[in-house]
């Protein structure tokens, strides 16, 4: 019950732990329901996606209060969802509200939820990974001087992929790339002898088999139709939250490309916690304030030893271009002392890691309430 209001529960919502203890009621079905006057409903994009006409009549009605709720979305998803769902008239006037993983625009009606960053240290899995983070450090010789992963093909992703294959430079990282597609783009090109490298079409790149994680190491490597082969590799399950030491502990430093880097707003990903519960030195191939939101939530980075001024660049192509020089440069220093040097940034990380995801859990209902009451007081 929220004030005089009931609180009705999509379970597949993605919060629906978190507010639990406060709900009246929930659903798995939203067809089975009879709506609760003035009621607010937490509804995932599933049920949107099969109902979405009687959601729509719901809220231009007011007859009950329907917020959307995808938090293992970034705000350029979450906008690309509601243009499809053909809400945003809805949204924009309050009608519906938005649960979503990452930072928007101020106009839009909008609650961030952490969702990635508390799940690593869910899985025991992952528990024994970090207790061998010591490793990365007593391990001066390393094979690699980098790992990089990377997923469905992006442009952060794409551009870095063949200006380092070029150089040289990628056959000295521990790297992946799951997808074939092309990401010819308008703001990132990469023109090499009068091609734009970002339509090069390029095979699958899996890790090796002893880096990836042990479930999946059979499948890497074997044949499949799909141009992107994520799901095949992990048999559709969420295979990449799982961490394998051994790729942390051979190589000095993660280069990490977030899902979002064009659109201006942070989207924080399993992709940067990773290394941050390793206690892995990390790049982040990101959107403009990155780093300055990362800073704000608590954590350190690594200016000190990296230009990280990047972070500071609006134009997409400039700022993938420092960021991928700065890769360069420390390559080509001593990274063992530069790990040496990075050790106690990566210790306070992951501290302030352990504490973070207990706070975002135990301070998500609170925020919930004043999101509720700033958008619809009673």
């Amino acid at each position: 019950m929220l004030g005089n209001r009931k609180l009705i529960l999509d379970n597949l919502c993605e919060v629906y732990d978190l507010l639990e203890p406060w709900a009246d009621a929930d659903f798995y079905e939203l067809q089975d329901q009879t709506i609760v006057p003035g009621a607010i409903y937490v509804v995932s994009r599933w049920q949107f996606e099969r109902h979405r006409d009687w959601l729509v009549e719901i809220a231009e009605s007011d007859q009950a209060k329907i917020i959307l709720s995808q938090p293992a979305e970034g705000s350029w998803t979450m906008i690309g969802i509601v243009g499809s769902l053909r809400i945003e008239h809805l949204v924009k006037s309050k009608k519906i509200l938005l649960i979503t993983g990452g930072y928007m625009d101020d106009s839009w009606p909008y609650l961030y939820y952490e969702s990635f960053m508390p799940k690593l240290h869910d899985y025991e899995e992952n528990l024994a990974a970090c207790a061998r983070s010591n490793e990365i450090y007593l391990k001066a010789n390393k094979p690699y001087r980098f790992l990089f992963l990377n997923g469905r093909t992006r442009p952060n992703r794409k551009y870095l992929i063949e200006r380092w294959a070029l150089s040289g430079l990628l056959d000295h990282s521990l790297w992946s790339s799951l997808d074939t597609q092309t990401a010819h783009n308008r703001q990132i090109s990469l023109i090499h002898h009068s091609q734009d490298l970002m339509a090069n079409p390029r095979p699958v790149k899996y890790l090796e088999p002893q880096y990836e994680y042990d479930t999946y190491q059979h499948r890497v490597g074997t044949p499949t139709s799909d141009t992107f082969v994520k799901n095949h590799l992990f048999n559709r399950d969420w295979g990449e939250i799982y961490i394998k030491a051994e790729a942390y502990i051979d190589t000095y430093f993660s280069v990490v490309t977030e899902t979002v880097f064009e659109y201006p707003y942070s989207f924080r990903t399993e992709k940067i916690w990773k290394p941050i519960v390793m206690g892995h030195p990390w790049i982040a191939a990101a959107n403009a304030g990155y780093y300055k939101d990362m800073r704000n939530f608590g954590y350190r980075t690594f200016g000190h030893l990296v230009d990280e001024s990047f972070d500071s660049i609006e134009n997409n192509q400039t700022r993938i271009e420092r960021i991928a020089a700065a890769v360069e440069d420390l390559c080509q220093q001593d990274l063992s002392a530069f790990l040496a040097a990075a050790e106690d940034v990566c210790k306070y990380n992951q501290q302030r890691y352990a504490e973070a995801r207990l706070e975002v859990r135990k301070e998500f209902p609170d925020r919930f309430f004043r999101f509720i009451n700033q958008y619809w007081p009673q």
